[in-house]
């Protein structure tokens, strides 16, 4: 288990769910690096709605709906790390935005069940 509280940044990547990187989907690449380097964890989330600096809408209303939702990939980790994988996730997403800010840990462990019983 990572000794992970106090102060650590969050990294917000914004993307649409139909970019590629190498043939998949740019978020499942993201997802892949993060783990491969032993991040502390990442989540993929497909919004109902958005637009980005084209102002085109994407939605999953049926009169406006697009095939391309806006997905958010979120990580939390050490400034070290996002600061040293930066460059690469830069080389991988060619329209999106990335935002960073700085957060306080006050839990990080593994779930376990509520009854306390092991699976």
């Amino acid at each position: 288990m990572h000794g992970f509280k106090g102060e650590r940044v969050l990294m917000r990547i914004h993307i649409g769910e139909r970019d590629k990187w190498k043939g998949k989907p740019l978020y499942q690449a993201i997802t892949q690096l993060l783990r491969a380097k032993h991040y502390a964890g990442c989540t993929v989330v497909r919004a109902i709605m958005g637009f980005g600096a084209s102002s085109k809408v994407h939605s999953d209303r049926i009169e406006v709906l697009s095939l391309d939702l806006p997905i958010v990939i979120e990580c939390v980790e050490t400034e070290e790390n996002i600061d040293a994988v930066l460059p690469e996730l830069d080389q991988m997403i060619g329209g999106g935005l990335i935002t960073l800010e700085r957060v306080r840990v006050i839990t990080y462990r593994p779930g376990e069940p509520r009854d306390g019983a092991r699976a």
